[in-house]
């Protein structure tokens, strides 16, 4: 809100300014406040001692102050020695607004919220670094999209080697269509046998898992906000997905299978099957993480491969081909209907 930024709140989380320390005590009270009550207090979000309500976004609710302490004094505890006073005035502070929401759940002071929302770049990337420094044993991720960019996989670099510096092991699961980014390729020679990669033609959308504790997904289409999730029964959700992909999935070492039907590609066969769906071709290449005019190209060649004049007779073909289900077996010669047809080897 213009004339109300940080700079007029120099403070830290255990010195509120007057302003902060009403809005905050009034969340605390009542649960939640609309978001326009904290407009004039921007500090109440950049220090997250507010955030968004993830049923309601024109809300927002307070962070528990136990948790809120618990954040306090984990960054003060290094430095001790140095800061006995400020720790005293945190606590101080944080179990006066204890009082006011009254005695917090046994589960929540050792949990924490369940389900946050952080909102903007710089939160996101603070909350996947703690939950790096945290980690212990193992991250899964689901990587969607296409070809990986260079600075995609620099951004996360930093963490990644952190990982690995600690041995933990991590499954990455991406779309076909990455096998042809060099830039991943790189990464994973980068990360030796601490990575282990497979994809699919198509996967959820993005996620990430660590040591089945937490898990971060996007909250919006842009990803400029995700959510942090640390339920068990959503975590354990979130796991069997993953495993049931993986499972589903090819290594990234091996080839991919074999479509058996002469001149068409595994990723038309792909495009073939969801075009059987009904699906149009931006959703096709959105699923498949290409581009627009790639799916369109592949489409093109289907037609061409198959004998089909229209869109129309396209869909036919793909049925009487076999493209609409399962890859035939090494034992089913296919029959491609059109102009002299033929018998795919």
């Amino acid at each position: 809100m213009a004339g109300h930024g940080t700079e007029e709140h120099p403070h830290g989380a255990d010195r509120l300014c007057e302003a902060g320390d009403r809005v905050y005590s009034r969340a605390v009270r009542r649960g939640r406040v609309p978001r326009r009550d904290a407009e004039p207090v921007p500090c109440l979000l950049e220090l997250a001692l507010l955030h968004p309500d993830p049923d309601d976004m024109e809300w927002l609710v307070p962070t528990s102050p136990q948790e809120v302490m618990t954040r306090l004094l984990r960054g003060l505890y290094d430095e001790v020695s140095a800061s006995q006073r400020r720790m005293g005035s945190a606590v101080a502070a944080f179990e006066w607004y204890a009082g006011l929401g009254g005695p917090a759940p046994a589960a929540a002071a050792g949990e924490g919220a369940a389900i946050r929302v952080l909102d903007g770049a710089s939160r996101i990337q603070a909350a996947l670094d703690q939950a790096t420094e945290a980690c212990r044993t193992e991250v899964l991720t689901v990587q969607p999209g296409g070809i990986r960019r260079e600075h995609e996989l620099s951004e996360g670099l930093h963490r990644a080697l952190a990982l690995r510096g600690r041995g933990v092991r991590m499954r990455d699961l991406y779309n076909h269509v990455a096998r042809h980014g060099q830039g991943l390729l790189n990464y994973l020679e980068l990360m030796g046998d601490t990575v282990e990669a497979r994809t699919l033609d198509e996967v959820v959308d993005r996620l990430m898992l660590f040591d089945r504790t937490v898990a971060f997904i996007p909250a919006n289409a842009d990803r400029t906000m995700a959510l942090e999730l640390r339920h068990p029964a959503l975590i354990a959700y979130l796991v069997t997905v993953f495993e049931r992909l993986w499972r589903l999935a090819i290594p990234l070492t091996a080839p991919l299978p074999d479509t058996r039907i002469e001149g068409i590609s595994h990723r038309e066969q792909s495009i073939a099957a969801l075009l059987a769906e009904g699906h149009q071709d931006a959703v096709i290449a959105e699923r498949l993480g290409i581009s627009v005019r790639t799916c369109r190209a592949h489409i093109a060649r289907l037609s061409e491969t198959l004998g089909a004049a229209s869109r129309t007779q396209l869909g036919v073909r793909i049925a009487q081909v076999g493209l609409d289900g399962p890859v035939p077996g090494p034992a089913a010669p296919v029959i491609v209907p059109g102009p002299g047809s033929r018998t795919a080897r």
